[in-house]
């Protein structure tokens, strides 16, 4: 078999084995499980403290003991293992021990499968600039493949969803034996200290003003992109309480349509050489803030109906959103380190904004949500109210019914059912990434040189 052919399945399986409940599992959390949003927020958190440490760990055992195939196999079958546990859990917190102990598990093999795709590339003489990309792209349509093989299965609120992702991460792990020897280099350097060793020495970037300035406002952009793989969803398939969108396609096929989202991302990309050479790297960044902050809004103001538009929209700025900050940054990075600094730099810039700042945004959103956006109804009247229908009218008694609630004699609920106003909680999260826009802008000093343009120019290939 062709090697590329086998790293782009690879890739394509990487992102499968997460897609197929990433987008979805606000469904079970919210609409089958019934859980808060405080706790929910938590969930999303485990992929930041995961994030924290994990990747460093697994990468100093491939170094230095374990081939990277191997150790990615073992981790994958052991993150396939959990997730087919998980759906045994019957509390918020245990929910949350579990989710934490798979993304242990399958946090590292993102980078490491980037190490076995370079190392493979290399020792085979390929040109890892032009042969890399193809092959990762692949991974953003598992991911999308993925989210469309839970919607059209009718798994997006139930347990099957991570027995589609554990039965695929079992398949990867297997596969991932089979794949090149990619053996510890066991090269011998000076002797490092255990700080050093786990690249906490990073830290010491901080002391650049500069520096410090992007990486703090890293970590509150990266809480934005917790925000809406968390909430997405889950917003969509809420409408379906409003007998008014009953029938709608988005309702039904939701997680197709954040598929678009995506689809976005992987046409995005090809947009960046020309934005980075004309725009250079902190304006590009600033558009990547803006459309954060049209990304919240279209959501704020859509939906299924005469505003379907607005949602579809959001999706597309979704790809500027997320290509735009995370590849200008990570060449705001290059360009502005030395190579003694260089990994550091970049390691800190993947923890600030996928460990730190998924915390922050997980957890301050999840109880946000909670505290200030959630209200509880507890009689039939007050609900049919706030549905813009009778109370007799049944769809709104199937969707109840479909919740486990009854409707008492006295017209109260049997259980209080928890309606979100998605409307005030995308425009806060609005507010929120205006915000960062206007400081960031102001207080973010970069000038666009040539000696920039021209390491833009080399770093993309152009």
């Amino acid at each position: 078999m062709n090697v590329k052919f086998r790293l782009t399945l690879m890739s394509f399986m990487q992102f499968f084995v997460w897609g197929a409940w990433l987008i979805t599992i606000a469904n079970y959390w919210f609409g089958t499980k019934q859980w808060d949003g405080t706790q929910f927020g938590a969930i999303f958190a485990t992929m930041g403290f995961a994030s924290l440490l994990m990747p460093t760990l697994s990468g100093i055992i491939a170094d230095k003991w374990v081939n990277a195939e191997v150790l990615y196999g073992i981790l994958h079958i052991l993150y396939a293992g959990v997730l087919f546990y998980l759906p045994q859990v019957n509390s918020p917190n245990g929910f949350f021990w579990v989710m934490l102990v798979a993304m242990c598990f399958y946090m590292p093999t993102i980078s490491l499968s980037n190490s076995i795709s370079y190392t493979t590339l290399k020792s085979g003489s390929f040109d890892v600039i032009k042969d890399f990309p193809p092959i990762r792209v692949w991974g953003t349509i598992g991911f999308i493949v993925a989210m469309w093989t839970t919607n059209l299965t009718g798994n997006k609120a139930t347990a099957y969803q991570f027995y589609i992702a554990g039965t695929a991460a079992l398949a990867l792990g297997l596969y991932a034996f089979t794949l090149p020897k990619c053996q510890p280099q066991g090269i011998k350097t000076e002797k490092k200290s255990f700080a050093q060793t786990l690249g906490l020495e990073a830290f010491k970037l901080f002391a650049n003003y500069k520096m410090a300035l992007f990486f703090i406002f890293s970590m509150f952009l990266g809480g934005a992109l917790q925000l809406t793989n968390a909430y997405g969803d889950v917003f969509l398939d809420e409408f379906k309480l409003f007998p008014t969108y009953a029938d709608s396609f988005v309702i039904r096929y939701s997680t197709i349509i954040m598929s678009i989202s995506q689809v976005s991302e992987t046409l995005f990309i090809l947009a960046i050489p020309f934005f980075l050479k004309r725009f250079g790297i902190k304006k590009v960044i600033v558009i990547a803030m803006l459309a954060w902050v049209l990304r919240f809004g279209f959501f704020a103001y859509g939906d299924p109906a005469g505003n379907l538009w607005m949602i579809v929209m959001s999706c597309v700025v979704y790809g500027m959103a997320f290509d735009f900050f995370n590849i200008s940054g990570s060449l705001f990075v290059e360009t502005s380190t030395t190579a003694k600094t260089r990994s550091s730099a970049q390691g800190m810039f993947m923890m600030m904004t996928n460990g730190f700042g998924a915390v922050f945004g997980s957890l301050v959103s999840g109880w946000m949500i909670d505290k200030y956006f959630t209200k509880h109804y507890n009689d039939i009247q007050s609900l049919a109210a706030i549905a813009n229908t009778e109370p007799t009218n049944q769809h709104l008694l199937t969707f109840l019914k479909n919740k486990g609630i009854d409707v008492l004699t006295n017209g109260d609920l049997s259980r209080a059912l928890d309606v979100k106003d998605w409307h005030h909680i995308w425009l806060s999260f609005t507010a929120y990434a205006l915000t960062i826009t206007i400081v960031f802008a102001i207080m973010f000093k970069h000038k666009h040189s040539i000696a920039e343009e021209k390491a833009i120019e080399q770093k993309l290939g152009h």
